[in-house]
């Protein structure tokens, strides 16, 4: 039916380019069909949220003699941007030319040529990994080319974006969701503008809207931070290298301790492998010691949380003005409440986890949904009143070491005390100022930091990872040890780590303390082999959600069934109970499937969701997980 209104004239288009480059689109649908979600939810990721997208117009207003006010819609300045003649190469050149001055040489500009290459940069700790980003960095901005540089956590945006605004001032840019959303927007505006030429962030930057891309940096590359856990479920690494491939760009994997699939690519020469061995300075690795804590729980009796080792190491470091980080990677107080007179725990309500208590509030918590309550004087099952606490927290250790050490300066950094914005920021800028003596932390604490009056490293319950049901337990304890034993001894004085644990014989543990990569990944990628996990093939992760645990088995059969009729070299695994198998009030059955040809096992997996469209909104699709729960 027409419409009799007459249609109004455009005046002007409301933007002189487009809202997002075509490699951020381009980049988007790859990432969309490869993790088996829609394009929106991955653009979503990378678009600031909140008020500063909306248009902005602004009014100029004139008093005419009849008194009457005209206002027209327009830029600022009441001009309008006239579009440019000049092609996207063009400007780049002529860009690259004005930057130079006295202009460049023809051999230089062979420099843009636009060649995709994957680089592993091993490098174990302190051996100057930043130093070659820097210069990386320096000589891509130099040939007319932008920079993306990726790293793990918030936390550590702040030290890498200082790093590279000493070379780039005010051409450097952050990308993360610890940004307000004005700052964030603000932050997004000027590189879509192309007023950036270097954005530092984290995941959600692989989709930052920078034309002309020509080196990505993935600092900490096995950090599991880089993957989403929730839709979309896209791994930041991997779709930095498909970035990177689609602009013709270098991308450069660092790391102490590769991920298996970085450095299997690696070996096999996908990957070009580059190997730091020598720390920069003239220290070399610390001393790293090792405590069996059965031997202590023997001596000492009860639950000891420091052994005796580390208690006169902090007390050494102490009396020497030196500082010290104590890793313990678990939050709270203590881990579990039981009852003695049943064994039952204080559990909760909806998820199939024990609740982790935290003194300082006085309250127990579930961590994956965040019910709290009041911590129990008496047991749920049978009112018995004898319980008693299970397990180390960061907050046990830090009341531990300030009952040792009360003179000492000590703080604590976990996801309890770094809630806030700036936080992080603010603790680690007082370790580094010398404000503070002693660090306790999870995680956090373990990554990426460089304090040289930092001389000893102390771990508690380092197997505290290996009891997770997940096939990359071992690989991540590995690592987390790794990292946090290069922590010490970064200065002029030499470092000491000691690892406290009741499985020294592990080989993660083992080999961790060695620092001895190799040696572990010839027995990890074995039993990778043999239980036919990556990095030897794919895995897609399917966890079907229902609100019984019947009715989450039953979807999970029907789609076993749809998978099955379509397999041919796949193996279909499930479905059984996930590790973690009610969450947030929901039944959770887990379904497994493994193939050698990643692409062909999610055309398999997307064919059968689509036989089941009854269903497919209460199934979760994870490709190449990183967790496994």
């Amino acid at each position: 039916m027409a419409s009799d209104r007459a249609i109004k004239d455009i005046l002007e288009q409301v933007d002189n380019q487009p809202f997002l480059p075509q490699a951020v689109l381009d980049l988007a649908l790859w990432a969309a069909d490869y993790y088996l979600c829609g394009p929106g939810q991955v653009l979503e990721v990378g678009v600031p949220h909140g008020r500063g997208l909306r248009p902005r117009t602004y009014r100029h207003f004139i008093l005419t003699p009849k008194g009457l006010t005209y206002f027209s819609v327009g830029t600022k300045d009441g001009s309008l941007a006239t579009p440019n003649r000049l092609g996207p190469k063009q400007l780049l050149a002529l860009d690259s030319l004005v930057k130079v001055g006295d202009g460049l040489s023809q051999s230089d500009l062979a420099l843009s040529t636009e060649r995709f290459q994957t680089a592993l940069l091993h490098g174990i700790t302190g051996s100057g990994k930043t130093e070659i980003y820097l210069r990386l960095a320096k000589e891509t901005i130099r040939s007319g080319r932008r920079v993306l540089i990726l790293v793990p956590e918030i936390g550590l945006t702040s030290a890498a974006a200082r790093a590279f605004r000493g070379l780039f001032g005010s051409s450097v840019a952050i990308q993360h969701s610890g940004l307000s959303a004005r700052q964030r927007h603000a932050q997004w505006t000027r590189i879509r503008a192309g007023e950036v030429d270097l954005v530092v962030g984290t995941r959600s930057a692989v989709f930052t809207p920078m034309d002309n891309i020509g080196l990505v940096v993935v600092d900490e590359e096995h950090d599991g931070s880089y993957k989403q856990e929730e839709n979309p479920r896209y791994h930041g690494r991997d779709v930095a290298v498909m970035r990177a491939k689609q602009a013709g760009a270098l991308v450069v994997l660092g790391a102490a301790t590769p991920s298996l699939e970085s450095y299997h690519h690696a070996i096999r020469g996908r990957y070009e492998l580059i190997s730091l061995t020598k720390r920069i300075s003239d220290q070399g690795l610390p001393a790293i010691q090792i405590v069996d804590m059965k031997e202590e729980f023997a001596e000492q009796g009860g639950e000891v949380v420091l052994s005796r080792a580390l208690a006169t190491g902090i007390r050494a470091r102490l009396d020497r003005h030196e500082q010290v980080i104590i890793l313990l990677n678990r939050r709270g107080f203590a881990a579990s409440v039981f009852c003695r007179e049943c064994g039952g725990t204080a559990e909760c309500p909806n998820c199939s986890v024990s609740l982790t208590i935290h003194r300082t509030s006085g309250r127990v918590r579930c961590h994956y949904c965040g019910h709290s309550r009041l911590v129990p004087t008496r047991c749920q099952a049978c009112q018995g009143e004898y319980l008693e606490f299970s397990g180390l927290g960061t907050e046990r250790v830090e009341l531990e070491v300030r009952q040792r050490c009360p003179e000492a300066r000590v703080s604590r950094m976990d996801r309890d005390t770094m809630a806030h914005r700036g936080a992080a920021d603010e603790v680690l800028t007082r370790f580094g100022r010398g404000e503070i003596d002693i660090l306790v932390g999870t995680q956090m604490v373990a990554k990426g930091h460089d304090f040289p009056n930092v001389t000893l490293v102390g771990v508690v319950s380092a197997d505290v990872g290996l009891g997770v049901s997940d096939f990359r337990a071992g690989e991540r304890t590995f690592q987390l040890l790794t990292q946090v034993a290069g922590r010490a001894g970064r200065g002029s004085r030499p470092g000491e780590t000691i690892v406290q644990t009741i499985n020294p014989n592990h080989y993660s543990i083992r080999h961790a303390c060695l620092q001895n990569y190799e040696a572990f990944y010839r027995e990890e990628i074995q039993f990778r082999q043999a239980m036919r996990y990556p990095p030897t093939l794919g895995l897609i992760n399917l966890i079907v959600r229902g609100r019984s645990e019947a009715a989450a088995m039953g979807d999970g059969f029907r789609l076993v069934e749809a998978l099955q009729r379509l397999v041919r070299t796949e193996w279909i695994l499930g479905p059984a109970l996930a590790p973690l198998s009610r969450l947030k009030g929901q039944h959770r059955v887990q379904v497994l499937a493994k193939g050698d040809h990643r692409i062909r096992l999610g055309e398999i997996v997307e064919a059968a969701l689509e036989e089941l469209p009854r269903i497919r909104r209460r199934i979760s699709v994870d490709v190449d997980p990183v967790f496994v729960s």
